[in-house]
C-alpha cells in the first residue's frame, strides 16, 4: 500500500537501519519532520542522530528503510542531490576553506555567474553583506575565513545555508558549540523566522536549557533505537534525561571495600589547562587526583576535553600549563617517549588508527611499547625475552589467538582490543589511561576488557577511564569526574554515581563556560 504523509509532515523517515562493518548504527528508526518546526534530536553520543540526519542530507544511504518527502519516495544519490529538494545541513565540524574568503566560502557550489563563465562577484559580495547583517555579524566579504575567530566561523557556516532560496529543511548539528550567548540568541532569532516561513529544522544539541528554549518537537534516540517523542511543552528536563538513559542496566557495578580516604595519591592533577586556537580553552583548569589501585571515570560530552587531558599527560601537548605530580614529584612533561618512561600508558581511543601497526603480526604489536626492555648488547633484540613475555601477556588477558605470528587483523576486534590494552600493560605503568576501551566491541568482549580493569585494579595500577556510555561508566568507576566545554562540572564516588546525576552534571558548562572570552 502506498504511503501516505499527514500534512503537517514534511518528510517521513520509515524504518531506517544503518549497518557498518561490526557496528548497526540506526536500528528500524522511524522519523517524522515536522513542517514549520524546530524538531530537536536528542541521545547520548553514539546515539545515531548524526547518522540519521546524514542520511537526509544525502551524506550517507540506509542499509534498510525508506525516505519520504509528502507521498514520494526518495533517495538521494548525495548531498546535491538532497539539496535540490530544499534540504541544507550545518555540520558538528566547521567545513570551510580557511583559504578562501567570507563570499568565497558562502557560495560555494552555489556561484552566480555574468554570461555562462564569469563569475558573478559583484551579486556575491552584495548578498554576502545582506545575510551577515542579518546574522548581526557584518564582517568584510573579502576576509580569509581562516582569519576568523571559532564563533564568526560557525555564523559563516549558517550563512551558506540561508543563502539557498529553495531551502525548506535545514538540519543544525551543535550549531551552538562555539557561539557566545549574545550569538546563539542570534542565532535563535533567526531559526524563529524560519520557522515562521513554513521552513523545517532540524537541531542537534545536548543543551538541554536550549531544548527547552528554541524546541517545538523532540525526539530521543538511544543506542541506536527510536526511544519517544513529545512536544516540548508537554516535557521538561528530568523527563528528556530519563528517557536518555532509562533501560536495564547491562554490567555489573564494581564493589570494593577500600576507604580511598585512607589511600595515598599516585596522581595529583592542579589547573591543567589546553588553549584552543581562536581562544578559549579545550581543558579549561581543571584539578583531580587519582588513588593507588583506583579507577576514576571522565564522563562528559563530544568536546568535553576529555581526551584532551590524556594526551596532556601523555606529553602530546607540551603548551599545556598546570602542574602534574606522580608520586609526590613534580613532572616536566616534554614527550610521549619520557611519559612511558615514567610510568604512563595510554589505551587510544581508535585501535585501528593509533593503537596497532596493521602490518604487524599480533606479538609484534603486543610487545611493540616495550620494546627496549628486550633489548641485548646494546642495538640487538632478545626474540625469546619478547616471545616470553608477550605469551604471558597473552595468558594473562586472555587474548584468543591459535598464532602469535598471525596478522593482527586476523582477530576480533575485542582480542585487538585485548593486544592494544596488553601493550600498555607491558610497559608496566603505574597510571593506565584507557579511552573508550570498549568502543566498537561485542558486549561478550567488553564484559572481558571490564575485568581485565577490575583485575589490574586490584593488583594496584592506577587507571582512568574516559567512556562516553553512562552505563559502562557507573560500573566500572570508584570515582567519577564530569567534564563539560573544558571545565570540572562534577565529582561523585560510591552511591552519588549515577546516571542521571551524570547526565545533570555533563550539561553545567555550557552555560557556565564564558565564550566572551572569544570575542
Amino acid at each position: 500500500m502506498a504511503y501516505k504523509c499527514p500534512e503537517h509532515v514534511f518528510l517521513h523517515a520509515d524504518h531506517i537501519s544503518k549497518i557498518y562493518p561490526g557496528t548497526k548504527a540506526l536500528d528500524d528508526v522511524s522519523f517524522d519532520l515536522l513542517k514549520g518546526k524546530v524538531n530537536v534530536l536528542i541521545g547520548e553520543n553514539g546515539a545515531g542522530k548524526s547518522t540519521l540526519m546524514k542520511m537526509i542530507a544525502g551524506i550517507e544511504h540506509p542499509s534498510e528503510g525508506t525516505l519520504y518527502i509528502g507521498d514520494q519516495e526518495v533517495a538521494f544519490k548525495d548531498t546535491t542531490d538532497a539539496r535540490k529538494h530544499g534540504i541544507g545541513i550545518i555540520h558538528q565540524e566547521l567545513s570551510l576553506f580557511p583559504n578562501l574568503n567570507v563570499y568565497q566560502n558562502i557560495f560555494m557550489a552555489r556561484e552566480q555567474t555574468v554570461g555562462k563563465i564569469r563569475l558573478d562577484n559583484k551579486t556575491h559580495i552584495e548578498k554576502t553583506k545582506n545575510i551577515l547583517k542579518r546574522l548581526e555579524h557584518e564582517i568584510d566579504p573579502e576576509t580569509l575565513v581562516g582569519e576568523l575567530r571559532v564563533g564568526q566561523q560557525q555564523m559563516i557556516e549558517i550563512a551558506r545555508n540561508l543563502v539557498a532560496d529553495d531551502l525548506k529543511v535545514l538540519i543544525m548539528d551543535e550549531p551552538t558549540s562555539s557561539l557566545s550567548q549574545q550569538e546563539v540568541q542570534v542565532l535563535f532569532k533567526i531559526m524563529r523566522e524560519l520557522t515562521a516561513q513554513g521552513i523545517s529544522i532540524v537541531y542537534i544539541s545536548h543543551r538541554l536549557e536550549e531544548i527547552m528554549q528554541i524546541g517545538d518537537h523532540v525526539t530521543i534516540l538511544r543506542d541506536g533505537k527510536y526511544v519517544s517523542d513529545a512536544d516540548v511543552k508537554d516535557i521538561d528536563v528530568p523527563w528528556i534525561v530519563h528517557e536518555m538513559t532509562g533501560g536495564a542496566k547491562a554490567y555489573l557495578k564494581r564493589e570494593t571495600k577500600v576507604d580511598w580516604s585512607k589511600v595515598e595519591n599516585v596522581l595529583e592533577v592542579k589547573n591543567l589547562c589546553l588553549p584552543k586556537a581562536g581562544g578559549g580553552y579545550l581543558v579549561d583548569h581543571v584539578s583531580f587526583d587519582l588513588k593507588k589501585g583506583e579507577i576514576l571515570g571522565i564522563y562528559g560530552l563530544m568536546g568535553a576535553g576529555r581526551s584532551e587531558i590524556f594526551e596532556c599527560l601523555m606529553g602530546l601537548h607540551p603548551e599545556h600549563t598546570g602542574e602534574v605530580y606522580l608520586e609526590g614529584e613534580k613532572l616536566n612533561i616534554k614527550s610521549i617517549s619520557g611519559q612511558i618512561d615514567k610510568g604512563f600508558a595510554l589505551i587510544p581511543e581508535d585501535r585501528q588508527a593509533q593503537g596497532l601497526v596493521q602490518t604487524m603480526d599480533i606479538e609484534k604489536n603486543c610487545s611493540l611499547s616495550a620494546m627496549k626492555t628486550y633489548k641485548k648488547a646494546g642495538v640487538f633484540l632478545d626474540s625469546s625475552k619478547e616471545g616470553q613475555k608477550v605469551d604471558e601477556q597473552i595468558k594473562d588477558i586472555h587474548i584468543k589467538v591459535a598464532d602469535k605470528h598471525l596478522p593482527i587483523l586476523s582477530l576480533s576486534g575485542g582480542n585487538q582490543q585485548k593486544v592494544v590494552i596488553g601493550k600498555g600493560i607491558l610497559t608496566e605503568p603505574k597510571i593506565l589511561l584507557m579511552d573508550e576501551p570498549s568502543r566498537g566491541i561485542d558486549i561478550g568482549a567488553k564484559t572481558e576488557v571490564f575485568d581485565i580493569i577490575n583485575q589490574y585494579a586490584k593488583r594496584g595500577l592506577s587507571i582512568i577511564v574516559v567512556s562516553s556510555e553512562l552505563q559502562e561508566i557507573v560500573s566500572i568507576a570508584d570515582r567519577v569526574l564530569v567534564l563539560s566545554n573544558g571545565l570540572k562540572t562534577g565529582e561523585f564516588s560510591g552511591d552519588e554515581i549515577k546516571e542521571d546525576t551524570l547526565v545533570l552534571a555533563s550539561y553545567k558548562g555550557h552555560h557556565v563556560q564564558n565564550h566572551e572570552k572569544e570575542n
